[in-house]
């Protein structure tokens, strides 16, 4: 049972066969999309934390409160966003964060029984949030020379993206906080909810945004906070609504190719894997992409990482 005071999805109880949307039939899309895009958001397509509430219904406990007529409940916020006719929810809520894992990590024997009274849902899934850490972080002392992890299968779709489509780009979208930003957390959210869960994912990706910041609950933002548009409340809301379209492409995966976590993962399932992620980014931003292959050196490294991490 996750732990009281986690951060909880609002369907996070729902059946994890119903994906929010039906991947496209081809992989270059050719609908002209919405500024927004469909799905996924990019943050540069933004230029201030207002334009973003125009088009991302952005609500805390005062307001949601207000809306069921009750009392005031603990801080939380609440994004919505409708997009082709589909509409996800994002709500974050007080719970631990990751300075809680650090310093039950390098703490005392008191600090550790805190986090087990706190989340004993994390004491419980010790392994697999173990196994998540390794697959998020490059660890070339254990997995060898060249290691990487789901932030380098992102960059490698960077790269896919086709000539004709990056020449129409700005640096900005190329940028950290462009494209790489968003491939990066609805490739990782895929990943772990194909291979584990939704919940699963959706703990490490609250977990995540709580420790970047705090305020992100309450609304209550410094002006030095709000004027850093691009490590600002923007950028994390961004993050939480593209986490929650990653869950849902990683239901659909999971079942596209019978993934868990006792999976084997060869070069070429983690090659169509990928490649279907990129058909989802090709539809939700109008973009076309080179595929991946099994034969591609980052593809045979990932996939016997996978094995490992998961004992495969």
């Amino acid at each position: 049972m996750l732990c009281t005071l986690s951060c909880k999805r609002h369907d996070v109880l729902k059946d994890e066969k119903e994906g929010v949307f039906d991947l496209p039939a081809s992989l270059q899309a050719h609908d002209a999309g919405e500024k927004y895009g469909k799905g996924a958001l990019l943050l540069t397509r933004f230029s201030s934390f207002e334009e973003f509430k125009k088009v991302v219904q952005v609500r805390y406990a005062d307001d949601l409160a207000t809306a069921a007529n009750t009392k005031q409940a603990l801080p939380e916020v609440q994004l919505t966003y409708a997009s082709d006719g589909k509409e996800v929810t994002s709500i974050l809520r007080s719970g631990i964060s990751q300075t809680d894992f650090l310093k039950a990590k390098g703490g005392g024997l008191v600090d550790k029984i805190m986090l087990v009274i706190k989340c004993p849902y994390a004491i419980l899934n010790k392994k697999e949030l173990t196994s998540i850490e390794s697959l998020g972080r490059r660890r070339p002392e254990i997995f060898g020379k060249g290691d990487n992890a789901f932030y380098d299968l992102a960059a490698m779709m960077v790269q896919h993206i086709t000539d004709e489509d990056l020449l129409s780009m700005t640096c900005e979208d190329l940028g950290e906080k462009g494209y790489l930003n968003s491939f990066n957390h609805i490739t990782a959210q895929a990943f772990m909810t194909s291979i584990y869960s939704a919940k699963m994912a959706d703990f490490v990706a609250d977990v995540h945004e709580l420790y970047n910041m705090p305020e992100l609950i309450t609304g209550k933002f410094t002006p030095e906070q709000l004027s850093d548009f691009l490590n600002g409340p923007t950028d994390n809301y961004v993050d939480m609504l593209n986490n929650e379209w990653g869950q849902d492409l990683g239901i659909v995966l999971r079942e596209e190719f019978n993934i868990n976590s006792q999976a084997h993962w060869t070069p070429q399932l983690l090659a169509n894997y990928l490649n279907e992620i990129q058909r989802y980014f090709s539809w939700a931003f109008q973009i076309g992409f080179n595929p991946c292959r099994s034969s591609d050196e980052i593809i045979i490294q990932f996939s016997n990482k996978l094995n490992t991490v998961l004992g495969t």
